[in-house]
C-alpha cells in the first residue's frame, strides 16, 4: 500500500512471544516519566542559575542549554502522549487514524524532536569554538536575544525537515510493533532521499560537534599551561566545556547507531528498488532497538547540566574553588 502509512511492517510478526516484553506499557511509561521529571528539574535549575549570572558568555550558553532541555521535554511529552496510550489500549491504528494524520504528526515529531538536539549540540559547540579560538572575529559575545534567535532558527530548520514528507518527499509510516510512526526504510526514491537527508544531517552534526569541541578543549589546555594569558577564574570555562563534551558523548552513543543503521539499510536495499514492499522482520526489530537507544538521549541530556554544574564539579575537584596565589591563565575571549 504505497499510498498509505500502513503495510510497511508485517503485523503478524508483531505477535511473537517477545512482543509482550518489548511493548510493555510500564516500560514506556517509566521511561517517559523519568525523562519528563529529569528535564523539568534541569529546566528549574537552569532558570534559577540564569538569574544570578553576570557573564554574557555564560548567559548565552545557558540559553542554548535551556533550548535543548525544552526540546527534549516537549519531544518526550508529545511522543509519549500517543505511544503510551497505544500500549495500554491497543487500539487499531487503521480504524482510529484511517487518513494517517496522527501517524504523520507522530512521524514529524520524531524527526523534529530528534534532529533538534543534534543541531543544537553542533551550534553550541560552534559558538564556544568561536569564543575560544576566534576572539577577534566578533566584537561582542552572543547576547541572550541573539542566542534565542539562533535556537529559533534551529527549530525552524528542523520543522522544515520534518515537513518534507507532508510536502511529498518521503513518507511517514507505522513501524513495528504498531505503536509509532517514523520515516520509511524502503527502496523508494522519495524515501531514500529523505532517509539519507535525515541521517547524514545528523551524522554531520555529531561530527561537527566532535571537531569543534576537540579543538576547543585542546586550546583550553594549551592556554592553561601558558604564561601569556590574563588572570581570570577558569570555573565557567571548565564548566561549559565539560557540559558540552558530555552532551556530545551522549548524542554520539545514543544517535550514531540509528543514523548509521538508516544509511546502511537504505543503501543495501537500493538494488531492490520497486520490489521490496515490506520491511524484513529483523530490520523492524533493530529499528525499534535503536529508537529505544535514542530515547536515552532525551533522558540523559538534562543530567549533564544537573551533575556537571560548577557546584558539583567543585566538590569533585576542590581546587576550582580555591583562588590561586599565582595568576591563572584563561580565555579572555569568553569575557569580552
Amino acid at each position: 500500500q504505497p499510498d498509505t502509512c500502513f503495510g510497511v511492517f508485517n503485523s503478524s510478526s508483531s505477535r511473537d512471544p517477545a512482543q509482550s516484553s518489548i511493548t510493555s506499557p510500564w516500560f514506556s511509561t517509566a521511561f517517559g516519566l523519568i525523562g519528563l521529571c529529569s528535564n523539568l528539574f534541569a529546566l528549574c535549575v537552569l532558570l534559577s542559575s540564569s538569574r544570578k549570572l553576570s557573564s554574557q558568555a555564560r548567559s548565552s550558553f545557558l540559553v542554548f542549554l535551556c533550548g535543548l532541555v525544552v526540546t527534549d521535554f516537549m519531544g518526550l511529552l508529545v511522543t509519549a502522549s500517543v505511544i503510551i496510550p497505544y500500549h495500554f489500549i491497543k487500539f487499531a491504528w487503521a480504524t482510529v487514524d484511517p487518513g494517517c494524520h496522527l501517524c504523520s504528526f507522530l512521524g514529524f515529531s520524531m524527526v523534529f524532536f530528534g534532529q533538534c538536539p543534534l543541531l543544537l549540540g553542533a551550534t553550541m559547540a560552534g559558538e564556544r569554538f568561536l569564543g575560544i579560538n576566534r576572539p577577534f572575529s566578533r566584537s561582542t559575545s552572543v547576547s541572550k536575544r541573539r542566542a534565542w534567535a539562533i535556537v529559533g532558527l534551529v527549530w525552524g530548520f528542523s520543522c522544515l525537515l520534518g515537513l518534507l514528507p507532508v510536502l511529498g518527499l518521503g513518507r511517514y509510516t507505522l513501524q513495528y510493533p504498531g505503536s509509532w510512526c517514523f520515516l520509511t526504510l524502503l527502496p523508494d526514491t522519495g524515501d531514500i532521499i529523505f532517509c539519507l537527508l535525515f541521517a547524514l544531517l545528523g551524522i554531520c552534526s555529531v561530527l561537527l560537534s566532535f571537531v569543534f569541541n576537540t579543538v576547543s578543549v585542546v586550546t583550553l589546555c594549551r592556554v592553561y599551561h601558558s604564561q601569556e594569558s590574563v588572570q581570570r577564574r577558569r570555573d565557567s570555562e571548565v564548566e561549559m566545556m565539560v557540559q558540552l563534551v558530555g552532551i556530545m558523548v551522549i548524542a554520539t552513543i545514543c544517535w550514531m547507531p540509528l543514523l548509521i543503521f538508516i544509511v546502511q539499510t537504505v543503501l543495501q536495499q537500493l538494488p531492490a528498488q520497486g520490489q521490496l514492499q515490506v520491511l524484513p522482520v529483523e530490520t523492524q526489530k533493530l529499528l525499534l532497538i535503536y529508537i529505544r537507544m535514542v530515547t536515552w538521549n532525551q533522558i540523559l541530556d538534562p543530567w549533564v547540566y544537573i551533575l556537571f554544574r560548577r557546584a558539583v564539579l567543585q566538590r569533585i575537584y576542590p581546587s576550582l574553588r580555591r583562588p590561586s596565589l599565582r595568576p591563572r591563565p584563561s580565555i579572555v575571549s569568553l569575557y569580552p
